[in-house]
């Protein structure tokens, strides 16, 4: 089970970026661009929060089974101090849901606002600091402390 939501996990990180960019780049040639904010711009703004969320469902999943966070809680006092543990204990989780929340507060704001222009304002502005906060917090392969594969088949 461990192994499996692993590999969902990281095979959903590269739907997010993708979805977040493509939002991303939308929302700013519309907000800039002055253009009318569409249907398809709409299911954008949904399917993108959509694909975060499930993400979020995943990682809540692989935080309660994972080893790795199993030590980091039982053994909080040592693990706190240990690079890689700690990551994945703490940081990770906290800022990817901070990401997550942030990612919320633009699609359900923007959903509400009434002009075109407020609507990519919104998405624009939120859905990019959601981006630059996962960017941060991903072990990527060329992190030099947490480093991870750029995709992960299972294994801690």
């Amino acid at each position: 089970m461990y192994n499996t939501i692993l590999t969902l996990h990281s095979l959903c990180r590269w739907l997010v970026l993708a979805s977040l960019v493509i939002a991303i780049i939308r929302a700013w040639t519309g907000w800039i661009g002055g253009q009318a904010f569409t249907k398809r711009d709409n299911l954008l703004r949904h399917v993108t929060a959509t694909v975060a969320h499930i993400q979020l469902a995943l990682g809540l999943a692989l935080y309660f089974i994972s080893p790795v966070i199993d030590y980091f809680l039982h053994h909080y006092k040592e693990a706190v101090h240990m690079r890689q543990i700690r990551f994945f204990g703490m940081e990770h989780s906290l800022m990817m849901l901070v990401a997550i929340i942030l990612i919320t507060i633009g699609s359900s704001v923007a959903k509400r606002k009434t002009s075109d222009k407020a609507k990519f304002k919104t998405i624009a502005i939120w859905y990019t600091i959601g981006l630059v906060v996962i960017l941060v917090n991903i072990p990527w392969p060329f992190s030099p402390l947490v480093a991870r594969p750029w995709l992960r088949f299972g294994g801690i």
